[in-house]
């Protein structure tokens, strides 16, 4: 079952393509139901620069507020993080750090 992590922000693509380290697992992104044929079939959706993907906690980029699905970027490196409170300036707020380490 798919979990919803302590906090996420969600940014335009086009935001996380600023970053020079910048890769994508696009067949990860969540599936739309599509005509084809006119048998109705799942495939995974076409991303755009202004499609709003996830920023989680843990500093992988989903496409969905689940941290542990459809994960577009997992490559968490000390450039991504920096990049992500940086120039995104992505921040877990202080009540959400307090509940976190009260282990709520």
């Amino acid at each position: 079952m798919a979990k919803i992590g302590g906090y996420s922000k969600a940014y335009p693509r086009a935001r996380f393509r600023e970053f020079s380290g910048w890769t994508e697992n696009a067949q990860n992104a969540r599936e739309e139901k599509q005509k084809v044929d006119g048998k109705e079939e799942s495939a995974p959706r076409q991303l755009t620069d202004s499609d709003f993907l996830y920023l989680q906690e843990n500093f992988a980029v989903t496409d969905g507020i689940f941290h542990d699905q459809n994960i577009i970027f997992d490559n968490v490196t000390p450039e991504w993080i920096e990049f992500c409170e940086n120039t995104l300036k992505f921040e877990i707020p202080e009540y959400q750090r307090a509940s976190s380490a009260s282990g709520s």
